[in-house]
């Protein structure tokens, strides 16, 4: 079993940054898709960037695409997400999540392990 565990969430006013962090324990992460995703009151869970086991690809959603920028760290087992140039329309509960599927890695329910989320609030 894997526990991921979100953290670094907060309120921030537009324009600011955070640094979510998602600490992996119970097994090795190292040859999982990591991906953040992010829900929003009243809307469905969306994708927001993701990260392969490598560590070489990633990907981004358009909206996030140039802000937010995704790393890890497989000795540690820790996936990072940057975010910088916050906006309100940021604010979201931000949810750390691992899937062996390299393919696949924008779908939610491809993705075997979640967090409870972390909350960032984009004040304006």
């Amino acid at each position: 079993q894997v526990q991921l565990v979100e953290s670094g969430g907060g309120l921030v006013q537009a324009g600011g940054s955070l640094r979510l962090s998602c600490a992996a324990s119970g097994r090795t992460l190292s040859r999982y898709t990591m991906g953040w995703f992010r829900q929003a009151p009243g809307k469905e869970r969306e994708f927001v960037s993701s990260i392969e086991w490598i560590g070489i690809t990633t990907n981004y959603a358009d909206s996030v695409k140039g802000r937010f920028t995704i790393s890890r760290d497989n000795a540690k087992n820790m996936v990072y997400l940057q975010m910088n140039s916050l906006k309100p329309e940021d604010t979201a509960v931000y949810y750390c999540a691992a899937t062996p599927s390299r393919s696949y890695y924008y779908a939610p329910e491809y993705y075997n392990y979640w967090g409870q989320g972390t909350q960032v609030t984009v004040s304006s």
